[in-house]
């Protein structure tokens, strides 16, 4: 059903929209989605460098050549 869209269908989807929510209440609302997709980026960014901190944090084999062959 929704295959056969096409541009004049979603002018058309766009016009209605338009029409029943307003200029002002769809550009606040893009301007919230917009916020949220610069949040979502940021918290990626700082999970990534939150497990690379991580990474380097953790416990290092310390353990001389000598005695690892007796493991």
């Amino acid at each position: 059903m929704l295959n056969n869209i096409g541009l004049p269908g979603i002018l058309l989807i766009a016009v209605v929209v338009l029409v029943l929510f307003g200029r002002g209440k769809i550009s606040s609302l893009m301007g919230e989605v917009g916020k949220g997709i610069t949040s979502f980026k940021k918290g990626i960014s700082e999970g990534s460098k939150e497990l690379e901190d991580d990474a380097a944090d953790q416990a290092r084999d310390v353990t001389p050549e000598a005695d690892k062959d007796k493991a």
